[in-house]
């Protein structure tokens, strides 16, 4: 990626997570708002702005707001459920594929899980992403750590990520993250990850990555294809300590009612997510 690309790259994530918190306002409010009002706040063209959201959502803004207006979750729910399709699937647990993103990653070991990160050292910066700012975190091996800010404020979110390794050496330096955070953002190229967690933890993980984006799944479903049916509160806790968000797509966990439930890093978030992934599926569909 060249320097002017991820320039270009930063800006269209600034407006379009501008676009999405505009729209995710008016939908709370229970409004649409139309193409020219959103480009006059965005101070683009009607036209301009029409090109660059579908560019990026894949559908243009009146029909994003019509997903969001519609009840996304419980839809995506009755629709969009994979895990039974792949309970069977092998190999989580070495190389998945999510559309052109090809997706590496290794756990810490036991002795190094439990030594909570010490002696290893953690690059971590500050990202633009269309769902607002982010702060990712890694290793030499991979991302280790994924939180958006939007909602929380970035020193909460650095703290609330870096208190998970509270024995690691933390340096700020985003230039190693860089490729793997426009992999996980973009879907495209290679992302590598480090998993930081428990061995039921990283279970429910591998699970969530077997989940399609455009596609969603239930606590009580995830317990059930790791094998612990009876555990859907443990499997809630689970995903809400995923700590790459997004790339470990934790928002794609639903309660059995098709309600959103919760999300670490906000529901406005969340559903912005999630409207964005229905988006993009039902356009290259």
């Amino acid at each position: 990626m060249t320097d002017q690309t991820a320039l270009d790259d930063q800006y269209h994530y600034r407006l379009i997570a501008r676009a999405l918190r505009e729209i995710d306002a008016a939908e709370e409010a229970g409004e649409m708002l139309s193409l020219q009002v959103l480009a006059d706040r965005l101070a683009m063209s009607p036209a301009h702005f029409q090109r660059l959201f579908s560019a990026w959502v894949g559908v243009s803004p009146k029909r994003y707001q019509q997903y969001l207006r519609l009840d996304l979750a419980r839809d995506l729910l009755a629709a969009r459920q994979p895990l039974d399709a792949v309970a069977d699937r092998a190999g989580l647990s070495g190389t998945g594929r999510l559309h052109d993103l090809i997706l590496r990653w290794e756990a810490m070991t036991p002795g190094e899980f439990a030594r909570a990160g010490a002696d290893v050292k953690i690059h971590w910066g500050r990202f633009d992403s269309a769902f607002g700012p982010l702060i990712a975190m890694g290793t030499s091996h991979g991302l280790c750590g994924m939180g958006f800010c939007a909602e929380m404020g970035e020193s909460e979110a650095f703290d609330d990520l870096a208190r998970r390794w509270p024995a690691a050496h933390f340096v700020h330096d985003p230039a190693p993250l860089q490729a793997w955070v426009n992999a996980a953002l973009t879907g495209k190229g290679e992302a590598r990850m480090t998993l930081i967690g428990a061995p039921f933890q990283i279970k429910v993980w591998e699970a969530l990555l077997a989940i399609p984006s455009g596609h969603v799944t239930t606590y009580s479903d995830i317990a059930a294809v790791i094998g612990h049916p009876k555990a859907t509160r443990a499997v809630g806790t689970a995903v809400g300590r995923n700590p790459i968000s997004y790339l470990i797509p934790c928002h794609r966990a639903l309660r059995k009612s098709g309600g959103l439930g919760g999300y670490h890093w906000g529901l406005g978030v969340k559903r912005a997510m999630l409207g964005w992934e229905a988006a993009r599926a039902d356009a290259a569909e």
